[in-house]
């Protein structure tokens, strides 16, 4: 569905302020929710689009994103990813995220990930050789104006150790386990996010380094992400978090 309306005049739909759906969207995650009721109609469901379905037992959810980075798709650029995960209890043991213009498809059982590309399947292997380093700029920002992302740009020791990248999809959170991206970084409370969960699941079952923007368990506290291929990386990343919020800015209004 997403490879076949590429380019194609689509409606919009607006959701909030600078966010909207595509017709396409919607049609990607109606066919997705058809697949997993046919196959799983106890389950329980979320979709970005249609919200929660389904009123079966609540440890088992599906989380379901079918186009993440609409708006790079309607502007005619294949930079998007359709993420598919499953939550079982507090744990998400099985998820998908596919390239619908690669036609690659990263996945994870739990245990460990893979690429699936041309009916072969590849272990997805970390590094942080590309110093590359995806941050995500988009809101919400819970944790201004102690910390937000874009302020990392003018870290001396971000651009002294790392080059930016910002595709403005969570395809770029699978590319970290597959060592096309050093880290990646993005402020939010993520539990439970049709957007995030595929991709932190991929990156846990490939053995990166994965916590809140604080290096504390994931889902907790100020909550945030910082995923990166090895330790230095992420620890490089945390002390420039860190220079953020020991030097918090005070908004005007608190000013004398």
């Amino acid at each position: 569905m997403v490879r076949s309306q590429y380019g194609v005049p689509l409606a919009r739909f607006e959701k909030s302020q600078g966010d909207f759906a595509t017709a396409t969207d919607l049609e990607a995650e109606k066919i997705i929710l058809g697949v997993l009721q046919a196959a799983r109609p106890e389950d329980v469901v979320v979709g970005e689009e249609s919200g929660r379905t389904g009123s079966g037992r609540p440890e088992r959810v599906w989380l379901v994103d079918p186009l993440c980075g609409t708006l790079n798709y309607a502007v005619r650029s294949m930079l998007v990813s359709v993420n598919v995960a499953l939550r079982t209890g507090e744990e998400v043991a099985v998820a998908a995220s596919a390239d619908p213009f690669t036609d690659e498809v990263f996945w994870t059982d739990g245990a460990h990930a893979f690429v699936r590309r041309n009916g072969e399947d590849h272990q997805l292997m970390p590094s942080a050789q590309s110093r590359l380093v995806e941050v995500n700029l988009d809101p919400p920002f819970p944790n201004a104006p102690a910390f937000r992302a874009v302020r990392l740009l003018a870290e001396p020791g971000f651009i002294e150790t790392f080059r930016l990248r910002v595709v403005s999809t969570t395809l770029a959170v699978a590319w970290v386990a597959a060592g096309r991206r050093a880290a990646y970084v993005t402020d939010g409370q993520l539990q439970d996010s049709v957007h995030f969960a595929s991709g932190i699941a991929l990156c846990l079952a490939a053995g990166c380094v994965v916590t809140g923007i604080h290096g504390q368990p994931l889902h907790t506290g100020a909550g945030g992400l910082v995923v990166a291929a090895d330790q230095e990386t992420h620890s490089i990343l945390l002390k420039l978090i860190g220079n953020q919020f020991a030097t918090e800015v005070v908004p005007e209004s608190y000013c004398a």
